[in-house]
C-alpha cells in the first residue's frame, strides 16, 4: 500500500495511526511520528518515522506492526477468519507526536484502505470429498494450476488466508484442516497419514491441477506434517516448512502398519513469567537424542525437493536446530534437495507480508499467552521476503 500525506506545513509534526476490527470486533491499532518535508508532504516509502511503534523507512509499517488497543485483551492475533470480506483499515494523520497508547492529536486527515485476501475470479469450493475438509481456492482462468496443500499448526480448524493469496498468485490451493473441524476429531490425539494421502489424490486428480505431483505448505505442525507427507506420498514432490520440526511430535502419526510416535512436551521444562506468560523453548523432547529416533520423520526416503524456512528467534520451538537435524541426515544420505531460509531476529509463525507481528499471543489449546519470539520489524521483513521465495519455489517444481 502507498501512503502520502499532502498539505502540510513544511516540517510539521504528525503522528499516522492505523486501526483495524477483527471479525469479533476486537480494536487494533498502531503509529508511527513522521516530519512532513520542505513541500509539506509525507511518503512512507521514503520517509522515516522517528517514533511510535516502528523506526525507519517502513512503507508498511504501520500494517505489520497493528497490536490489540489498550482497552482489548492482550495477546491476541489479528488473522482473518473469512477470506470473502476485505479487511477495512483506517489511517489516520494527526496533529503532533503522540506516544503509543496516549490520546493522539486533533485528526487532520484520513482515508480507509480496504486489504484483499482473494483476487476477483478466484473461486472457493468448500469440500466434503470423502473424509477430506477444507476449502479448495482456484484462480481464474481454465488452468491447469500448479496444486499445493496448506496447513498450519496446532491451533486446529479451518485458516484460511494463505491458501486464498495463493490462488490470487496462480496455484490451485487446498486449505486442509485435521481436527477441530466439522466431523474431524476434536483434539489432535493421533493422526493417519491416509487422511492427508486422500487430500493430496484428491487435488492431483483434480481436473484444474497441473500434476504430476503437487506441493505442500505448512507451518509448526503443518510443517512438519508436510515433511511426513513428501517423505511417503509419492503424490507430493515439494514441501515448504516453516518454522517445522524434522522429527514427529504431539500426537503419533500412524499410515498402514508404521507408527511415528510424537515427542512430547514436559510441562516441567515451561517457565511462566511474573505476568503469566508462557516460554515452551526447552519443552519439547530433544529430537536429536538416540531415544528419540523412532519419531524422526525418515525425510531422506522423499524424492522431491524441500523450502525449509526458519525464524533464528523462534521461541515456539528450536526450529532452527530441527532445520539443522534435517538437512544433516539429507546430506549423510548424499542428498542436496532443500534449499533453507533463515531468517536472524525473526519469530515463529511467519506468515504472507505484512501480517501484524504478534510476539506473544494467546495459544488456543492451551488457553494461555506463549511466546512466539522475533523483534517486529526483522519478523515483518522475512515475511516479505520468504513469501515471494516460497512462490518461485513452488513454481519452480510444480511448473
Amino acid at each position: 500500500v502507498e501512503t502520502r500525506v499532502a498539505g502540510l506545513s513544511p516540517g510539521q509534526p504528525v503522528t499516522l495511526r492505523a486501526v483495524a476490527a477483527d471479525d469479533r470486533g476486537c480494536l487494533f491499532q498502531s503509529c508511527a511520528h513522521y516530519r512532513a518535508d520542505s513541500r509539506g508532504e509525507l511518503h512512507l516509502g521514503t520517509d522515516a518515522s522517528h517514533g511510535g511503534d516502528y523506526t525507519g523507512v517502513e512503507p508498511m509499517g504501520l500494517f505489520w506492526s497493528l497490536a490489540p488497543a489498550g482497552m482489548e485483551k492482550p495477546y491476541q492475533r489479528l488473522v482473518p477468519r473469512s477470506t470473502g470480506a476485505p479487511m477495512k483499515v483506517e489511517v489516520l494523520v494527526h496533529q503532533g507526536h503522540s506516544p503509543p497508547g496516549s490520546m493522539p492529536g486533533p485528526v487532520v486527515a484520513k482515508a480507509e484502505v480496504q486489504r484483499l485476501f482473494t483476487a476477483p475470479g478466484v473461486r472457493r469450493i468448500r469440500l466434503k470429498e470423502g473424509v477430506v475438509r477444507g476449502s479448495l481456492f482456484l484462480p481464474p482462468g481454465d488452468g491447469p494450476f500448479p496444486g499445493v496443500i496448506d496447513m498450519y499448526g496446532d491451533e486446529g480448524g479451518l485458516i484460511e488466508f494463505r491458501s486464498s493469496l495463493l490462488a490470487t498468485h496462480g496455484f490451485a490451493a487446498l486449505s486442509l484442516p485435521y481436527f477441530d473441524f466439522e466431523d474431524l476429531p476434536r483434539v489432535m490425539k493421533e493422526l493417519k497419514l491416509e487422511y492427508f494421502e486422500e487430500a493430496a489424490r484428491f487435488l492431483q486428480r483434480h481436473p484444474k491441477v497441473k500434476g504430476p505431483g503437487i506441493g505442500v505448505i505448512g507451518t509448526g505442525k503443518g510443517a512438519e506434517l508436510g515433511l511426513s507427507m513428501i517423505t511417503f506420498l509419492p503424490e507430493v514432490v515439494a514441501a515448504v516448512s516453516i518454522s517445522g520440526c524434522s522429527s514427529n511430535t504431539i500426537a503419533d502419526l500412524h499410515y498402514g502398519e508404521m507408527t511415528l510416535p510424537g515427542l512430547r512436551f514436559d510441562m516441567k521444562k515451561v517457565n511462566v513469567s511474573d505476568s503469566g506468560v508462557f516460554d515452551i523453548f526447552e519443552a519439547l523432547d530433544d529430537p536429536a537424542n538416540p531415544a528419540n529416533s523412532p519419531s524422526v520423520i525418515p525425510i531422506e526416503k522423499a524424492e522431491g525437493h524441500f523450502l525449509l524456512v526458519v525464524g533464528e528467534d523462534d521461541r515456539m520451538w528450536k526450529s532452527s536446530l530441527y532445520a539443522e537435524l534435517a538437512i544433516r541426515r539429507l546430506r549423510q544420505h548424499g542428498k542436496e534437495n532443500f534449499e533453507l531460509l533463515s531468517y536472524p531476529g525473526a519469530g515463529h509463525r511467519i506468515d504472507p507480508p505484512s501480517t501484524p507481528f504478534c510476539q506473544v499471543a494467546l495459544d488456543r489449546v492451551l488457553g494461555v499467552p506463549v511466546v512466539g519470539g522475533g523483534e517486529s520489524k526483522a519478523h515483518a521483513h522475512a515475511q516479505e521476503h520468504s513469501w515471494g521465495k516460497i512462490q518461485e519455489f513452488l513454481h519452480l517444481h510444480l511448473g
